[in-house]
């Protein structure tokens, strides 16, 4: 900005029109230093220092009229009806050359204009007395001579005269008042009036001289901004005219994906260069995400529209995936059976596919009162209709209530015997087929019955059965690199979109393409001036990439499209609370009952007699009868015989029998409630140890313990 003098904004723009723009001003200073922003009906408008600003047009919008007596200033419209007059001008002029100086550029157009004298003035043999008015009709110029002034002067009973005073003429000179009137529009038309003040010909408002000001709505663009930008001259900016210095500063213009796919196809392709990538968190999980950086470029090869599936894997150990795969896909898909966990389910699945087929997949016991039918592993059950069927209300007789239930019936598996059956009782069989009514609360196991085993392509799919259907790559798609989709053992067809795409590359391998749908991704780009890195009329052969990995919040996302007006399952019937509690007491008093039985049955087994049970060291009914006297005394206890074991082989040594310890006392008591015990019921036979048995293992153990 050396050698160039800052102007105020609204002065520099009232002496441009629209035939001299565009014009680049640069911004110096003001009160919008430094970034500041300034709010205009409801737009923001920032500027800061240094900032270049592309004016391409102007419109004059209102009026600023001051009051030079104290400074104030206000506003009116351009279409304001009211009339204004000139001010003369209140200082003196000492030559006719310096009054004619002093008027604004372009006289002509602010003639004829009227001016006195002071004192007389002699031309040649022509004199006018002081105080006459003069009117000036032209100025004539000569060459090699001194300009002059042709007036006109009004003399007495209307004689009148022209005399030509030249520019070198001395005295002291006033403007008089004028009686012409002039509207704003027509002020404002004029860039010589636009110098003068003026004054209201109606008094009450201002009597007060004015200058009056253009406010033009000034049209611009600037670097980076994606909308052309509206702001009223009278910003307090001061600015520089830098259009001869920056003439080929480019403005650069950012563009959204879905701006870009509005562009015409003649602008494409087109090397762009990314001025705000993708979120962070995006909805797209592919190679190619990581890439679309700020200050990246990218080559746009055309626009359109494609039709999209949405698939999704099954549920799984495996974190769930969801692919976004184009109907172009050169894969082949076979059916799989889908699963359903309730009803309500089966219902949804029925209205898409008629005639809907199952096998149930879990056990289901009957219960009357909620209306819940006994289904067993294996049954298949093919789907006619929903209706309303009547359920009893608990606790209340004669009370019913209504619900919604899905009416099925049982197909008959065919049968391994006899082959003569005659085809009347067949017919009779499928009419007599039993109807089983589901209702749509019910919770069950169910898979679906399939019947062909063809392969499909992808479009087909779509036209031949309703979504969502579950299928399974059996042929990969040949003209990719690698198909992601190859492997799973399930994948379900959530739905299908029609999405505006742009198709797109990267200069280093610009026949790799991918699309990218506008809808689904926000980042801004601009065109370049770049050339594209191909000879001239000589593009690649493009392979796009037909199958996109996106995330569960993309997934989320369509379905809170598909589904925002979807009802929610139904509720169970209510029930009578005292009949449900009432049941529950039961059910849990039988349980007990049967608990209690159990445990019996097992005391039972365990114990021979009450009376032996009654009979426990813990006891306080019966205290232990003493023993016998002079039986053990001398003698050991006697040794229960064991069973072999392989516990037996371990070389542990046997403890001291001839040592009495209180265990032994203790178990010396236990026998001999035993024998007490058989004694009292003798209806029991129970085996005695017998005495050469005794003798027998008393040696063995004298031999181990003296060994």
């Amino acid at each position: 900005m050396a050698g160039t003098t800052a102007l105020p904004l609204q002065q520099l723009i009232a002496s441009l029109d629209n035939s001299c723009l565009p014009k680049i001003l640069q911004v110096c200073s003001g009160v919008y230093f430094q970034g500041s922003i300034y709010e205009i009906s409801g737009s923001e408008v920032c500027f800061s220092t240094g900032d270049l600003i592309k004016v391409i047009s102007i419109e004059l919008l209102s009026v600023c009229c001051e009051d030079i007596s104290n400074n104030e200033k206000f506003e009116l419209p351009i279409s304001h009806t009211g009339l204004f007059k000139v001010v003369p001008e209140d200082m003196p002029y000492s030559t006719i050359e310096e009054m004619m100086s002093l008027r604004p550029v372009g006289l002509e157009s602010c003639l004829p204009f009227t001016f006195t004298s002071r004192s007389k003035i002699t031309i040649g043999n022509f004199t006018l007395g002081a105080g006459r008015a003069l009117t000036v009709l032209s100025i004539e110029r000569h060459e090699e001579e001194e300009d002059q002034l042709r007036c006109h002067v009004q003399g007495q009973q209307e004689a009148s005269a022209e005399v030509s005073i030249p520019f070198s003429l001395q005295g002291e000179f006033r403007e008089c008042e004028s009686e012409e009137r002039f509207t704003l529009r027509e002020i404002m038309s004029s860039p010589c009036l636009c110098s003068r003040r003026f004054r209201f010909i109606n008094t009450t408002k201002c009597d007060r001289p004015l200058v009056l000001s253009p406010i033009y709505q000034v049209h611009a663009i600037m670097n980076l901004r994606k909308n052309v930008l509206k702001f009223p001259s009278s910003l307090e900016v001061d600015v520089v005219d830098v259009t001869d210095v920056c003439k080929d500063v480019s403005f650069v213009t950012p563009l959204s994906l879905t701006e870009v796919h509005s562009q015409p196809d003649e602008s494409f392709p087109v090397v762009v260069e990314v001025l705000e990538g993708p979120e962070t968190r995006s909805l797209f999980k592919c190679s190619w995400l990581p890439e679309l950086s700020k200050s990246s470029h990218l080559i746009f090869h055309k626009t359109g529209t494609s039709a999209m599936i949405l698939l999704s894997s099954m549920k799984s150990r495996k974190a769930q995936q969801y692919f976004l795969v184009s109907q172009q896909y050169g894969g082949r898909f076979r059916r799989r059976p889908r699963e359903f966990n309730s009803v309500y389910e089966l219902y949804v699945a029925s209205i898409q596919a008629p005639g809907l087929k199952v096998s149930v997949t879990k056990n289901c016991e009957e219960d009357e009162e909620e209306g819940l039918p006994g289904l067993s592993v294996g049954e298949q059950l093919e789907v006619i209709h929903c209706e309303t069927m009547v359920l009893p209300c608990g606790g209340s007789k004669g009370e019913t209530q209504s619900v919604e239930a899905l009416l099925c019936q049982r197909l008959q598996e065919p049968d391994d015997g006899d082959d003569d059956d005659d085809e009347e009782e067949e017919v009779k069989q499928e009419d007599e087929r039993e109807k089983v009514p589901l209702p749509l609360y019910m919770q069950g196991h169910f898979v679906e019955v399939l019947g062909d085993n063809k392969k499909y392509k992808l479009r087909d799919l779509g036209k031949e059965f309703s979504l969502p259907l579950d299928v399974k790559v059996v042929s990969r798609d040949t003209e990719l690199e690698t198909d992601p989709l190859v492997g799973f053992a399930c994948l379900r067809i959530e739905g299908a979109m029609l999405e505006p795409t742009i198709q797109v590359s990267f200069p280093h391998r610009p026949d790799h393409c991918f699309e990218i749908p506008t809808q689904w991704l926000s980042m801004s780009v601009y065109f370049t001036k770049d050339p594209l890195p191909w000879p001239c009329g000589q593009p690649p052969k493009c392979h796009v990439d037909r199958v996109t990995e996106v995330t569960d919040t993309f997934f989320y996302e369509f379905r809170k499209q598909g589904n925002s007006n979807a009802a929610p399952p139904p509720r169970p019937p209510k029930r009578n609370l005292s009949t449900s509690t009432s049941t529950k007491k039961s059910s849990k008093s039988s349980k007990k009952s049967s608990k209690a039985e159990k445990s019996k049955r097992g005391q039972d087994k365990g114990i021979p007699t009450k009376e032996l049970a009654n009979l426990t060291l813990n006891s306080k009914r019966r205290p232990p009868a003493p023993p016998p006297p002079g039986i053990f005394d001398d003698q050991p206890p006697p040794v229960v015989p064991r069973k072999q074991s392989a516990e037996m082989t371990t070389g542990k040594a046997l403890p001291n029998t001839y040592v009495e310890r209180g265990e032994r006392k203790t178990k010396v008591n236990e026998e001999r409630d035993c024998h007490v015990a058989a004694d009292v019921d003798s209806d029991h036979d129970y085996e005695t140890v017998d005495d050469s048995f005794v003798t027998m293992m008393k040696t063995a153990q004298e031999n181990v313990m003296y060994y």
